[in-house]
């Protein structure tokens, strides 16, 4: 219970003191847009380590390594849980739009953020606005920013490994080429999930998998590029369940 309580508590005064710093931030990026990405970046994941200190998470990291520093990429994730934002986020080396659920943007202050970090957000309901989010996610990879969505579409809650992959997902990397890396986290549905309201002090893996460049794969492999990345996800997934 403490720690739930401590954990929302710095979120809702994070977000009250840093009204000032996103207006000081709205004015940068006036000026120096990228600055305003990169500074946007530290804030948010220093917030999001303060988080998970407070809940206790303790991290083993697997090939982060294989993460390009020099370009932007699609990051692939498996989804259990509302910390898997929280835990993969401080990690990206260079700015990265999480593409969330347009429920978000009604969240005072942490809308405003989620702007800053190049997140879009996905209607669910409307397909053509969301192949309008694909073509806006496919502009930002094309000028550098680095996108991370889950295919699965929402968190898995059943027993099995993962949810079906959306194919749509990956016309990101079709478009552009960009590097495709996949990234697995285990446990982390027991941090909250699995008995909410409460947080739990949990130890989780991420892993980043070796980048996939899809101009590299077999013309079968392309084409079915959602079952590709999927077994990869999902045998990776298995490999650290223990």
């Amino acid at each position: 219970m403490i720690r739930s309580i401590l954990a929302v508590l710095f979120v809702a005064i994070f977000l009250i003191l840093s009204l000032p710093i996103q207006g000081v931030l709205w004015i940068v990026g006036k000026f120096n847009p990228w600055a305003k990405k990169t500074v946007s970046l530290a804030i948010v994941s220093w917030a999001f380590n303060v988080v998970s200190f407070i809940s206790g998470v303790k991290r083993t990291v697997i090939g982060e390594e294989n993460v390009p520093k020099d370009t932007a990429v699609l990051y692939i994730g498996n989804h259990r849980s509302i910390f898997d934002i929280v835990l993969a986020y401080p990690r990206v080396p260079r700015p990265t739009g999480f593409i969330s659920k347009k429920e978000v943007l009604k969240v005072p202050l942490l809308n405003i953020w989620m702007i800053y970090m190049d997140c879009l957000f996905l209607d669910r309901k409307d397909i053509r606005k969301g192949m309008e989010m694909i073509l806006t996610a496919i502009d930002k990879v094309k000028n550098g920013i680095s996108i991370f969505i889950y295919p699965e579409g929402t968190r898995n809650k059943t027993d099995l490994p993962l949810g079906e992959f959306k194919k749509g997902s990956f016309k990101i990397a079709q478009k552009t080429n960009c590097p495709i890396v996949p990234v697995v986290i285990n446990h982390s549905d027991e941090i909250l999930e699995k008995h909410a309201p409460f947080i739990k002090s949990t130890h989780v893996t991420i892993e980043y998998c070796k980048p996939i460049i899809m101009s590299e794969l077999s013309k079968e492999d392309q084409k079915n590029i959602d079952q590709y990345v999927k077994k990869i996800v999902e045998d990776t997934y298995i490999k650290n369940a223990q």
